[in-house]
């Protein structure tokens, strides 16, 4: 696999003539790149704006583990950290406001993108709480403080697609606010998602509200599945013996399920968004709710480091990637329509599957059971570095016993003008 810094990724693109760039042609297959990265640096420092030019980057996506890391490392936040710390602000509240900062400032760099597609694409994401993953009516609560948060047309609020999630999905949709509805592995669980949206959009347009602003993707996760499924099949390959026709059979699916299953809920896209009952919304302006390959960066380095985005290229879908996967297929990607070729292998893929006797519908409720509770590990983590800088630089004003004045001023470079004010947090 090919390592990266996102020095490293601006410093290829801008080796590499855009016309010769994988990255750019996939947008003549309908499908748009978006960023599953984000750091203050990136955003500040001219290196998503060359992103933007030279690979045409067409979204972003964040989560906790991001910020995690990026908070956590350098000093680019502490201008704005020692602000907050001097306003008495908690951790929660010092993380949301640093978050909303970056997510706003992104969305300006891609505003122009926004409007040009005509709301298409140009988004980047926030995701609320992963601990509120089983919390409908606190998850539409933080939902609608982080909009108003960021304040900007193509900020996409990232809420996870548990059946919880899925209700508080549909709610905000609803309201207007555009969704991200994530951690999705699940065929199900995926035609939840894009009928709550078909009927979110259904309410706004028979209350006469608009709706060809709203937007919406449904990320569905890729590699993890690959992951937890080819551990199954080594474990069912050492009870049957590494010589038999049993473990041949076995071998044979390895590294194909993940793959298999997002063809399967490409197949199911077309059909919902492609029948008479979207086709009413579509009339009236309505986009289709893209399925959003996540999880893209391969995990076993005896794949292709560009395997699941080779596979999944097609119309009105996205693909996002981590810098490491985004240098690699600027370099070796092969830019070709494959989300639609081989779907009766893929149904004959899940068929032999079930028949060696795993279960793709517990390996999903696994995943998304895992993924919840990573995430909600994750943001803990988040917070808890968060009150760990927030009391060193506590200490810090204690001891500089800072004057009234450069207190005024660090809270003035924690809020630029052009920014709404720090929002204030609320228990839901």
């Amino acid at each position: 696999m090919t390592g990266t810094t996102p020095a490293a990724t601006d410093n290829a693109a801008e080796a590499r003539d855009a016309g010769k760039n994988p990255l750019v042609g996939l947008v003549a297959e309908g499908q748009s790149v978006w960023l599953d990265f984000i750091t203050r640096e990136l955003v500040r420092e001219g290196g998503l704006k060359r992103l933007i030019e030279r690979d045409g980057l067409r979204g972003l996506t964040s989560n906790p583990t991001i910020f995690e890391k990026a908070i956590g490392a350098g000093e680019a936040y502490d201008a704005q950290l020692k602000g907050l710390v001097a306003q008495d602000q908690d951790a929660a509240t010092i993380f949301e406001t640093v978050a909303a900062t970056d997510v706003r400032e992104a969305c300006d760099l891609f505003l122009a993108l926004y409007e040009e597609t005509g709301g298409q694409d140009g988004f980047v994401s926030l995701e609320v709480s992963p601990r509120l993953a089983r919390d409908t009516e606190a998850t539409v609560a933080e939902a609608r403080r982080l909009w108003a948060a960021v304040d900007r047309p193509n900020v996409l609020i990232k809420v996870p697609g548990t059946a919880e999630g899925a209700v508080a999905a549909g709610t905000l949709l609803r309201e207007g606010i555009s969704v991200n509805v994530t951690l999705l592995f699940s065929l199900a669980s995926h035609t939840r998602v894009m009928w709550a949206y078909v009927e979110a959009l259904e309410g706004r347009a028979a209350a006469g509200e608009p709706i060809d602003r709203v937007a919406s993707v449904a990320s569905f996760f890729i590699s993890r599945v690959d992951t937890l499924v080819d551990k199954l099949i080594e474990a069912k390959i050492a009870e049957a013996g590494a010589d038999t026709a049993q473990a041949t059979q076995l071998r044979s699916l390895q590294g194909r399920v993940a793959v298999a299953n997002a063809k399967l809920a490409y197949a199911n896209f077309q059909e919902i968004f492609g029948g008479a009952r979207f086709a009413a919304l579509a009339a009236r302006g309505a986009r289709v709710q893209r399925p959003l390959w996540a999880s893209t960066g391969t995990k076993n380095p005896t794949f292709s480091d560009v395997l699941y985005v080779d596979a999944l290229i097609g119309p009105d879908t996205v693909t996002t990637l981590p810098p490491a996967t985004l240098d690699a297929f600027r370099d070796h990607g092969v830019v070709r329509r494959t989300i639609d070729s081989g779907v009766n292998e893929a149904r004959a893929t899940m068929a032999a599957l079930a028949e060696v006797g795993i279960d793709i519908d517990a390996v999903t409720r696994q995943l998304e059971e895992e993924g919840v509770a990573l995430f909600a590990k994750s943001f803990d983590d988040l917070l808890a570095g968060v009150e760990q800088k927030r009391r060193a630089l506590q200490g810090e004003q204690q001891d500089e016993d800072e004057s009234v004045t450069s207190v005024q001023t660090a809270s003035e470079e924690s809020f630029p003008a052009s920014d709404p004010p720090a929002y204030s947090r609320t228990t839901p």
